[in-house]
């Protein structure tokens, strides 16, 4: 895929991000293939508990589903894994290292995705060079620790309406107020416990998918 393929897979919807301890005792590959299988077409790779190794392994397995289904395979954080495996895009946060120098460790091709909590952060985002932003925590949430407060719809309204790059809506975000998130204008719209704690992840996203059209 070419970088202009890989972000217009953020008009798909959905943006699948793995979270073992919620997956109701189904490892990240088997969540992961049934995400895909669901037709989401963005993973994120987040995993906080494991050893490298056993991160690795899964990225490996992971990543070859997401090419096989023509979905974009973004790693949180390692980018030494990201290289590894190949994928499309690494993620990173406020307090990571820069974007300039990620950019030197990934390379050109891979696609750099950046948290951002303020209209601030989104813009000075872009200045250095990210190619998509995650806009959030839109709601409270508990799947982070260490998480700021929740930035509202506000911030989200702002991307929309001001900043010209891809973007996933993204913290606290369910089934009973994905419509809220989906009015204000988000294209691509990431859920993590609701999806990984389904019990048929397939059914879940299919009810997801129609209340956001």
């Amino acid at each position: 895929m070419t970088k202009s393929e890989k972000l217009a897979l953020f008009n798909t919807g959905l943006y699948g991000i793995t979270a073992e301890e919620y997956s109701n005792g189904k490892d990240n590959v088997t969540v992961v293939k049934e995400m895909l299988d669901a037709g989401i077409k963005i993973i994120q790779y987040r995993e906080k508990e494991k050893e490298m190794g056993e991160k690795y392994r899964q990225c490996v397995a992971i990543g070859k589903l997401a090419k096989e289904a023509g979905a974009l395979f973004i790693v949180n954080d390692h980018m030494d894994i990201a290289v590894a495996v190949e994928a499309d895009g690494v993620h990173i946060g406020q307090d990571d290292i820069p974007i300039d120098m990620a950019r030197k460790l990934v390379g050109e091709d891979m696609i750099i995705g950046l948290s951002t909590h303020s209209p601030e952060q989104g813009k000075e985002a872009i200045k250095k060079g990210a190619d998509y932003i995650g806009v959030g925590p839109i709601f409270k949430t508990f799947t982070k620790k260490n998480v700021c407060d929740p930035v509202g719809l506000e911030y989200l309204e702002y991307v929309v309406n001001n900043l010209s790059i891809p973007y996933v809506a993204i913290g606290g975000i369910k089934e009973h107020n994905i419509k809220e998130v989906s009015d204000k204008g988000a294209q691509c719209i990431c859920l993590v416990t609701d999806i990984v704690g389904a019990d048929d992840i397939k059914d879940k996203v299919k009810k997801l998918k129609n209340i956001i059209r």
